[in-house]
Protein backbone atom coordinates (compact mmCIF):
# COMPACT_ATOMS: atom_id res chain seq x y z
CA UNK A 1 0.00 0.00 0.00
CA UNK A 2 1.51 3.35 -1.11
CA UNK A 3 0.89 5.83 1.59
CA UNK A 4 2.19 9.61 2.42
CA UNK A 5 2.95 10.37 5.98
CA UNK A 6 2.42 14.05 6.74
CA UNK A 7 2.70 15.83 9.90
CA UNK A 8 -0.66 16.80 10.78
CA UNK A 9 -0.28 20.70 10.41
CA UNK A 10 2.50 20.35 7.81
CA UNK A 11 2.34 20.04 3.79
CA UNK A 12 4.53 18.05 1.32
CA UNK A 13 8.36 19.64 0.87
CA UNK A 14 9.81 17.24 -1.29
CA UNK A 15 12.10 16.09 1.24
CA UNK A 16 14.78 13.65 0.62
CA UNK A 17 14.48 9.86 1.78
CA UNK A 18 15.35 8.96 4.81
CA UNK A 19 14.44 7.51 8.04
CA UNK A 20 12.66 9.36 10.60
CA UNK A 21 13.62 9.51 14.13
CA UNK A 22 12.34 10.61 17.23
CA UNK A 23 14.47 12.72 19.15
CA UNK A 24 14.64 14.60 22.41
CA UNK A 25 17.92 16.21 21.59
CA UNK A 26 18.17 19.88 20.20
CA UNK A 27 16.62 19.43 16.57
CA UNK A 28 18.43 19.58 13.30
CA UNK A 29 16.92 22.12 10.59
CA UNK A 30 16.76 18.74 8.69
CA UNK A 31 13.20 17.14 7.19
CA UNK A 32 13.61 13.40 6.25
CA UNK A 33 11.74 10.82 4.33
CA UNK A 34 11.41 7.19 4.08
CA UNK A 35 10.53 5.79 1.29
CA UNK A 36 8.58 2.64 0.16
CA UNK A 37 7.92 1.36 -3.07
CA UNK A 38 4.59 -0.37 -4.53
CA UNK A 39 4.09 -2.06 -7.45
CA UNK A 40 1.45 -0.07 -9.88
CA UNK A 41 -0.13 -0.55 -13.43
CA UNK A 42 -1.45 2.65 -15.15
CA UNK A 43 -2.60 3.34 -18.47
CA UNK A 44 -0.18 5.58 -20.77
CA UNK A 45 -2.46 8.15 -22.70
CA UNK A 46 -2.96 5.23 -25.70
CA UNK A 47 -4.78 3.17 -23.31
CA UNK A 48 -2.06 0.42 -22.96
CA UNK A 49 -1.04 -1.35 -19.51
CA UNK A 50 2.17 -0.46 -18.45
CA UNK A 51 3.78 -1.16 -14.77
CA UNK A 52 5.27 1.41 -13.04
CA UNK A 53 7.07 1.58 -9.60
CA UNK A 54 6.11 4.48 -7.67
CA UNK A 55 7.91 5.51 -4.87
CA UNK A 56 5.56 8.16 -2.63
CA UNK A 57 5.48 7.32 0.98
CA UNK A 58 6.44 9.81 2.89
CA UNK A 59 7.52 10.24 6.42
CA UNK A 60 7.92 13.96 7.21
CA UNK A 61 9.29 15.58 10.91
CA UNK A 62 7.24 17.88 12.91
CA UNK A 63 9.18 19.26 15.89
CA UNK A 64 7.35 20.12 18.90
CA UNK A 65 8.23 22.62 21.69
CA UNK A 66 8.42 20.17 24.83
CA UNK A 67 9.48 22.05 27.19
CA UNK A 68 12.89 20.14 29.00
CA UNK A 69 12.17 16.81 26.75
CA UNK A 70 13.45 19.07 23.86
CA UNK A 71 12.05 17.76 20.49
CA UNK A 72 9.62 14.93 19.92
CA UNK A 73 9.03 13.94 15.95
CA UNK A 74 5.43 13.09 14.99
CA UNK A 75 4.11 12.02 11.64
CA UNK A 76 0.61 11.43 10.08
CA UNK A 77 0.59 8.56 7.07
CA UNK A 78 -2.10 9.51 4.14
CA UNK A 79 -2.73 7.61 1.38
CA UNK A 80 -2.72 10.90 -0.91
CA UNK A 81 -1.20 13.93 -0.15
CA UNK A 82 -3.44 16.71 0.74
CA UNK A 83 -1.29 19.00 -1.20
CA UNK A 84 -1.16 17.69 -4.90
CA UNK A 85 -5.19 16.81 -4.46
CA UNK A 86 -5.31 20.68 -4.53
CA UNK A 87 -2.92 21.13 -7.52
CA UNK A 88 -4.76 18.30 -8.82
CA UNK A 89 -8.31 19.70 -8.67
CA UNK A 90 -6.89 22.87 -10.11
CA UNK A 91 -5.64 20.99 -13.03
CA UNK A 92 -9.02 19.23 -13.81
CA UNK A 93 -10.56 22.62 -13.91
CA UNK A 94 -8.28 23.25 -16.56
CA UNK A 95 -9.38 20.12 -18.63
CA UNK A 96 -12.95 20.83 -18.12
CA UNK A 97 -13.27 24.12 -19.87
CA UNK A 98 -11.22 22.81 -22.84
CA UNK A 99 -12.64 19.20 -23.57
CA UNK A 100 -16.63 19.22 -21.92
CA UNK A 101 -15.74 16.80 -20.33
CA UNK A 102 -17.93 16.69 -17.12
CA UNK A 103 -20.52 13.92 -17.58
CA UNK A 104 -17.42 11.16 -18.52
CA UNK A 105 -15.39 12.40 -15.52
CA UNK A 106 -18.52 11.84 -13.42
CA UNK A 107 -19.29 8.27 -14.92
CA UNK A 108 -15.72 7.75 -14.16
CA UNK A 109 -15.80 7.89 -10.48
CA UNK A 110 -19.68 6.72 -10.36
CA UNK A 111 -18.59 3.25 -11.90
CA UNK A 112 -15.23 2.74 -10.10
CA UNK A 113 -17.48 3.29 -6.76
CA UNK A 114 -20.37 1.28 -8.13
CA UNK A 115 -19.18 -2.39 -8.05
CA UNK A 116 -19.31 -2.02 -4.38
CA UNK A 117 -21.63 -4.81 -2.29
CA UNK A 118 -21.86 -4.58 1.23
CA UNK A 119 -22.66 -7.91 1.93
CA UNK A 120 -18.79 -8.55 1.32
CA UNK A 121 -16.58 -7.55 4.12
CA UNK A 122 -13.26 -8.52 2.79
CA UNK A 123 -11.30 -5.75 0.63
CA UNK A 124 -11.07 -5.15 -2.11
CA UNK A 125 -13.48 -8.36 -3.05
CA UNK A 126 -16.11 -6.12 -1.89
CA UNK A 127 -15.73 -3.68 -4.99
CA UNK A 128 -16.31 0.11 -4.50
CA UNK A 129 -13.73 2.75 -4.84
CA UNK A 130 -10.46 1.55 -5.19
CA UNK A 131 -9.17 2.42 -8.15
CA UNK A 132 -9.85 -0.85 -10.23
CA UNK A 133 -10.99 1.05 -12.98
CA UNK A 134 -7.44 1.49 -14.02
CA UNK A 135 -7.27 -1.71 -15.35
CA UNK A 136 -7.82 -2.81 -19.21
CA UNK A 137 -9.97 -5.84 -17.79
CA UNK A 138 -12.14 -3.36 -16.15
CA UNK A 139 -12.50 -1.09 -18.59
CA UNK A 140 -13.58 -3.93 -21.08
CA UNK A 141 -16.51 -4.60 -18.91
CA UNK A 142 -19.43 -3.53 -21.04
CA UNK A 143 -21.23 -0.95 -18.60
CA UNK A 144 -17.65 1.00 -19.09
CA UNK A 145 -17.80 1.11 -22.63
CA UNK A 146 -15.86 4.31 -23.41
CA UNK A 147 -14.24 5.36 -20.27
CA UNK A 148 -10.93 4.48 -21.37
CA UNK A 149 -11.16 7.96 -22.96
CA UNK A 150 -11.47 9.78 -19.20
CA UNK A 151 -8.53 7.40 -17.89
CA UNK A 152 -6.41 9.43 -21.45
CA UNK A 153 -7.79 12.35 -20.03
CA UNK A 154 -6.60 11.56 -16.57
CA UNK A 155 -3.27 9.90 -16.58
CA UNK A 156 -1.30 12.84 -17.82
CA UNK A 157 -2.35 14.65 -13.92
CA UNK A 158 -1.64 11.10 -12.16
CA UNK A 159 1.50 11.01 -13.70
CA UNK A 160 2.17 15.15 -12.30
CA UNK A 161 1.12 14.18 -9.03
CA UNK A 162 2.17 10.40 -7.97
CA UNK A 163 1.15 11.36 -4.30
CA UNK A 164 -2.33 10.71 -5.54
CA UNK A 165 -4.10 7.72 -5.81
CA UNK A 166 -6.02 6.54 -8.48
CA UNK A 167 -9.10 5.97 -5.94
CA UNK A 168 -9.00 9.66 -5.04
CA UNK A 169 -7.85 11.15 -8.41
CA UNK A 170 -11.06 9.64 -9.90
CA UNK A 171 -13.62 10.56 -6.63
CA UNK A 172 -12.08 14.29 -7.04
CA UNK A 173 -12.83 14.33 -10.64
CA UNK A 174 -15.97 13.13 -10.77
CA UNK A 175 -17.51 15.81 -7.55
CA UNK A 176 -15.12 18.69 -9.09
CA UNK A 177 -16.88 17.81 -12.43
CA UNK A 178 -20.40 18.44 -11.05
CA UNK A 179 -19.29 21.17 -9.02
CA UNK A 180 -17.98 23.25 -12.06
CA UNK A 181 -21.57 22.41 -14.32
CA UNK A 182 -23.28 24.24 -11.47
CA UNK A 183 -24.11 21.80 -9.20
CA UNK A 184 -23.71 21.63 -5.56
CA UNK A 185 -20.97 21.62 -3.67
CA UNK A 186 -19.74 17.71 -2.57
CA UNK A 187 -18.66 16.94 1.47
CA UNK A 188 -15.92 14.78 -0.22
CA UNK A 189 -13.36 12.93 1.98
CA UNK A 190 -10.12 11.56 0.31
CA UNK A 191 -7.57 9.05 1.71
CA UNK A 192 -8.44 5.94 0.22
CA UNK A 193 -6.05 3.43 -0.46
CA UNK A 194 -5.80 1.63 -4.41
CA UNK A 195 -5.59 -1.95 -5.87
CA UNK A 196 -2.46 -2.93 -6.54
CA UNK A 197 -2.92 -5.03 -9.79
CA UNK A 198 -5.74 -5.97 -12.11
CA UNK A 199 -6.52 -9.51 -10.48
CA UNK A 200 -8.10 -7.62 -7.58
CA UNK A 201 -10.55 -5.77 -10.35
CA UNK A 202 -13.95 -6.94 -9.43
CA UNK A 203 -16.32 -9.33 -11.74
CA UNK A 204 -18.40 -8.18 -14.97
CA UNK A 205 -22.66 -7.71 -13.48
CA UNK A 206 -22.28 -5.40 -10.71
CA UNK A 207 -22.97 -1.93 -12.49
CA UNK A 208 -26.78 -0.86 -13.21
CA UNK A 209 -28.70 -1.75 -16.96
CA UNK A 210 -30.51 0.76 -18.87
CA UNK A 211 -33.31 -1.36 -20.13
CA UNK A 212 -33.98 -4.34 -17.86
CA UNK A 213 -37.04 -6.28 -17.91
CA UNK A 214 -38.34 -4.28 -14.84
CA UNK A 215 -36.36 -1.60 -14.59
CA UNK A 216 -37.40 -0.49 -10.56
CA UNK A 217 -36.58 -3.85 -9.65
CA UNK A 218 -33.47 -4.05 -11.27
CA UNK A 219 -32.18 -0.68 -9.58
CA UNK A 220 -32.67 -1.47 -6.31
CA UNK A 221 -31.34 -4.86 -6.86
CA UNK A 222 -28.12 -2.95 -7.88
CA UNK A 223 -28.33 -0.05 -5.54
CA UNK A 224 -29.46 -2.07 -2.37
CA UNK A 225 -27.10 -4.19 -2.59
CA UNK A 226 -24.96 -1.11 -2.45
CA UNK A 227 -26.99 -0.22 0.67
CA UNK A 228 -28.10 2.91 -0.54
CA UNK A 229 -32.07 3.89 -0.45
CA UNK A 230 -34.90 4.86 -3.16
CA UNK A 231 -33.62 8.86 -2.32
CA UNK A 232 -30.24 7.95 -3.21
CA UNK A 233 -31.21 5.94 -6.49
CA UNK A 234 -33.49 9.06 -7.67
CA UNK A 235 -31.31 11.83 -6.38
CA UNK A 236 -28.15 9.98 -8.37
CA UNK A 237 -30.42 9.58 -11.15
CA UNK A 238 -30.49 12.73 -11.54
CA UNK A 239 -27.00 13.26 -12.61
CA UNK A 240 -28.42 12.40 -16.20
CA UNK A 241 -29.24 15.92 -16.72
CA UNK A 242 -25.09 15.86 -17.46
CA UNK A 243 -24.37 13.92 -20.76
CA UNK A 244 -24.81 12.05 -24.17
CA UNK A 245 -25.69 8.14 -24.49
CA UNK A 246 -24.12 7.05 -27.26
CA UNK A 247 -25.45 3.93 -29.36
CA UNK A 248 -22.21 2.99 -30.44
CA UNK A 249 -21.43 2.48 -26.85
CA UNK A 250 -24.48 1.28 -24.60
CA UNK A 251 -27.13 0.87 -27.60
CA UNK A 252 -29.18 3.41 -26.45
CA UNK A 253 -30.38 6.73 -27.93
CA UNK A 254 -29.79 8.28 -31.20
CA UNK A 255 -26.75 9.08 -33.24
CA UNK A 256 -27.36 12.58 -33.17
CA UNK A 257 -29.85 15.27 -32.19
CA UNK A 258 -30.79 18.95 -32.51
CA UNK A 259 -28.61 19.22 -29.49
CA UNK A 260 -25.81 17.25 -29.93
CA UNK A 261 -24.82 17.64 -33.35
CA UNK A 262 -22.74 20.84 -32.83
CA UNK A 263 -21.03 19.36 -29.68
CA UNK A 264 -19.79 21.37 -27.60
CA UNK A 265 -16.74 18.57 -27.85
CA UNK A 266 -17.24 15.51 -29.98
CA UNK A 267 -20.65 16.48 -31.52
CA UNK A 268 -23.47 13.22 -31.89
CA UNK A 269 -25.42 11.24 -29.22
CA UNK A 270 -28.68 11.86 -27.82
CA UNK A 271 -28.96 13.94 -23.96
CA UNK A 272 -31.40 13.69 -21.50
CA UNK A 273 -31.54 17.19 -21.26
CA UNK A 274 -31.55 20.23 -23.65
CA UNK A 275 -28.46 21.99 -21.44
CA UNK A 276 -26.35 18.95 -21.11
CA UNK A 277 -23.69 20.58 -19.40
CA UNK A 278 -25.12 22.25 -17.04
CA UNK A 279 -26.36 20.56 -13.64
CA UNK A 280 -29.76 21.42 -12.67
CA UNK A 281 -32.85 20.20 -12.19
CA UNK A 282 -33.97 19.69 -16.16
CA UNK A 283 -33.96 16.35 -15.98
CA UNK A 284 -36.66 15.84 -13.80
CA UNK A 285 -38.61 18.64 -15.60
CA UNK A 286 -38.02 17.00 -18.96
CA UNK A 287 -39.40 13.38 -18.47
CA UNK A 288 -42.29 14.53 -16.48
CA UNK A 289 -43.44 16.50 -18.97
CA UNK A 290 -41.90 14.36 -21.91
CA UNK A 291 -42.03 17.10 -24.10
CA UNK A 292 -39.53 16.78 -26.80
CA UNK A 293 -38.40 13.26 -28.71
CA UNK A 294 -35.06 14.76 -29.24
CA UNK A 295 -34.43 14.12 -25.30
CA UNK A 296 -33.45 10.77 -24.23
CA UNK A 297 -36.04 8.99 -22.15
CA UNK A 298 -34.44 5.23 -20.74
CA UNK A 299 -36.04 2.70 -19.35
CA UNK A 300 -34.81 2.93 -15.76
CA UNK A 301 -35.15 7.08 -16.35
CA UNK A 302 -39.02 6.15 -16.69
CA UNK A 303 -39.27 4.08 -13.93
CA UNK A 304 -38.56 7.33 -11.71
CA UNK A 305 -42.25 8.51 -12.01
CA UNK A 306 -43.95 5.27 -12.71
CA UNK A 307 -42.84 3.46 -9.44
CA UNK A 308 -44.71 4.95 -6.07
CA UNK A 309 -42.21 5.53 -3.86
CA UNK A 310 -39.45 6.63 -7.01
CA UNK A 311 -42.09 9.07 -7.84
CA UNK A 312 -42.41 10.91 -4.62
CA UNK A 313 -38.80 12.00 -5.14
CA UNK A 314 -38.79 12.82 -8.62
CA UNK A 315 -42.09 14.72 -8.53
CA UNK A 316 -40.01 16.25 -5.50
CA UNK A 317 -37.02 17.24 -7.37
CA UNK A 318 -39.10 18.02 -10.63
CA UNK A 319 -40.70 21.32 -8.65
CA UNK A 320 -37.63 22.14 -5.87
CA UNK A 321 -34.21 22.34 -7.53
CA UNK A 322 -32.67 23.14 -3.93
CA UNK A 323 -34.42 19.81 -2.26
CA UNK A 324 -32.32 18.07 -5.51
CA UNK A 325 -29.01 19.54 -4.81
CA UNK A 326 -28.95 19.05 -1.11
CA UNK A 327 -29.81 15.48 -1.82
CA UNK A 328 -27.89 15.07 -4.21
CA UNK A 329 -24.65 15.99 -2.64
CA UNK A 330 -25.25 13.49 0.01
CA UNK A 331 -26.29 10.99 -2.06
CA UNK A 332 -22.94 11.28 -4.44
CA UNK A 333 -20.75 12.04 -1.30
CA UNK A 334 -22.24 8.79 -0.09
CA UNK A 335 -21.24 6.73 -2.95
CA UNK A 336 -17.76 8.37 -3.67
CA UNK A 337 -16.79 6.33 -0.16
CA UNK A 338 -18.45 2.97 -0.87
CA UNK A 339 -16.02 -0.08 -0.26
CA UNK A 340 -13.13 2.50 -0.22
CA UNK A 341 -10.04 1.36 2.70
CA UNK A 342 -9.10 5.29 4.05
CA UNK A 343 -5.68 5.92 5.40
CA UNK A 344 -6.12 7.59 7.66
CA UNK A 345 -8.98 5.34 8.42
CA UNK A 346 -10.91 8.80 9.08
CA UNK A 347 -10.08 10.66 5.75
CA UNK A 348 -9.47 14.02 5.62
CA UNK A 349 -11.05 17.12 3.32
CA UNK A 350 -8.85 19.58 1.44
CA UNK A 351 -11.84 22.25 1.46
CA UNK A 352 -10.33 25.43 1.94
CA UNK A 353 -13.23 27.12 4.06
CA UNK A 354 -12.81 27.21 7.53
CA UNK A 355 -15.12 25.03 9.66
CA UNK A 356 -18.21 25.92 10.37
CA UNK A 357 -19.49 27.18 14.13
CA UNK A 358 -20.33 25.19 16.83
CA UNK A 359 -24.36 24.28 16.05
CA UNK A 360 -25.63 26.59 18.56
CA UNK A 361 -23.81 29.73 16.45
CA UNK A 362 -24.86 28.62 13.50
CA UNK A 363 -26.87 31.19 11.34
CA UNK A 364 -28.64 29.18 8.60
CA UNK A 365 -27.52 30.30 5.14
CA UNK A 366 -29.91 32.56 3.00
CA UNK A 367 -30.98 30.55 -0.16
CA UNK A 368 -30.06 32.19 -3.09
CA UNK A 369 -31.65 30.78 -5.84
CA UNK A 370 -28.79 31.63 -8.60
CA UNK A 371 -25.96 30.17 -6.27
CA UNK A 372 -27.65 26.69 -7.38
CA UNK A 373 -29.10 27.24 -10.93
CA UNK A 374 -25.89 28.80 -12.32
CA UNK A 375 -23.84 27.05 -14.29
CA UNK A 376 -22.07 26.88 -17.85
CA UNK A 377 -23.48 26.02 -20.91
Amino acid sequence: MAANCLPPTATLSGAAPTTTTHRRSPPSPATTVSPSSVSFHFLSSSASLKPLRLSHQRRLKVRVSGGDLGAVVATKCVASDPVQLKSAREDIKEILKTTFCHPILVRLGWHDAGTYNKNIEEWPQRGGANGSLRFDVEQKHAANAGLVNAMKLLQPIKDKYAGVTYADLFQLASATAIEEAGGPKIPMKYGRVDVTGPEQCPEEGRLPDAGPPSPADHLRDVFYRMGLTDKDIVALSGAHTLGRSRPERSGWGKPETKYTKDGPGAPGGQSWTVKWLRFDNSYFKDIKEKRDEDLLVLPTDAALFEDPSFKVYAEKYAVDEKAFFDDYAEAHAKLSNLGAKFDPPEGFTINDEPPPPPAAAAIPEKFVAAKYSSGKD
